[in-house]
């Protein structure tokens, strides 16, 4: 009969090596795995950061383009307004000449009778 063999207990470095290598791999994976978790929050703060922002950016465009707006609106008011100052200028210039015009017609009426008047 063939006997049995003896089990030996002998360190085989191959095995230590895989051993070791499969315990530092967990360990790595472990810790890039924290470190991606923590920078997701962190990344997560910075993204709630820069929509805070961008939401008081549009905010504050949306209000500039409203005085844009309103500052449009009064320019054009007031240029209609100068140009309906110059009509009413223009206006008051030919009255003033029309009211010459009859001044002077009256003066020469008002000569004129009187120099009959005088002849008579």
């Amino acid at each position: 009969m063939v006997a049995t063999p003896k089990w030996r207990f002998e360190y085989n470095l191959n095995t230590l090596v895989i051993l070791f290598g499969f315990a530092g791999g967990l360990t790595a994976w472990g810790a890039t795995w924290e470190r991606v978790n923590a920078n997701q929050d962190s990344q997560a703060n910075s993204i709630d950061r820069l929509d805070k922002r961008l939401t008081a950016a549009e905010v504050s465009l949306r209000q500039i383009d409203n005085h844009e707006l309103r500052i449009s609106a009064v320019e054009k008011q007031a240029a209609e307004a100068a140009t309906s100052m110059r009509a009413v200028e223009s206006t008051l210039n030919n009255l003033s000449s029309d009211m010459r015009l009859v001044r002077e017609i009256l003066q020469r009426l008002e000569d004129g009778g009187s120099r009959s008047g005088r002849l008579r």
